[in-house]
């Protein structure tokens, strides 16, 4: 698996899965056969406008050896990147427990 440094952007995981998992000479159309699944849903993922669905990492760690929990972790890394990037979009208010440890009221 690629190492991931500090402060570096992790990659999108279809990009990876096209870049590093799947053999260079493979087509979309030969790759979503052997996972048994549609040809739109790979080409869709793999052109990173998708996530990995938990079932689609198993399907690719059944077929090329990738581990599911490998793949899933990268997944959730890139979401927790890009939610950060949109950080200050979120506009939430901090709870105020108060003094007492119970809901401020309102």
């Amino acid at each position: 698996m690629m190492a991931i440094k500090i402060g570096m952007t992790p990659p999108h995981i279809g990009g990876f899965i096209k870049r590093s998992v799947l053999p260079d000479d493979m087509t979309v159309t030969e790759a979503a056969k052997i996972l048994g699944v549609g040809r739109p849903a790979l080409s869709t993922l793999l052109n990173e406008n998708a996530s990995l669905s938990p079932e689609m990492a198993l399907r690719v760690e059944k077929a090329f050896g990738v581990k599911m929990d490998t793949l899933l972790k990268m997944q959730a890394r890139y979401e927790a990147y890009d939610m950060r990037q949109r950080e200050k979009s979120i506009k939430v208010k901090p709870f105020d427990f108060g003094e007492t440890g119970e809901a401020a009221p309102a």
